[in-house]
């Protein structure tokens, strides 16, 4: 095994812990509750404005204004 210099390992050392931390930092923030519920919400809202389902919810919404028409109606 060769020998390495001191203030090489040290160099090595300090680049990994610097490397460490910037993992650690990326791993929080992707984890962090606040931010994962933004991206949850971005991607249905994403999801929501595609017109097919847009064209879905209308219908449902459509279909549950007859229904409720229907059931005042009948009593």
């Amino acid at each position: 095994m060769a020998e390495r210099d001191p203030d090489t390992i040290k160099k090595d050392i300090d680049k990994a812990r610097e490397q460490l931390a910037s993992t650690v930092d990326i791993l929080a923030d992707r984890a962090n509750p606040r931010h994962l519920a933004d991206r949850a919400k971005a991607r249905a809202v994403e999801i929501v404005k595609q017109p097919a389902v847009i064209a879905s919810l209308a219908g449902v919404g459509g279909l549950l204004v007859v229904l409720a028409i229907r059931r005042v109606r009948n009593r």
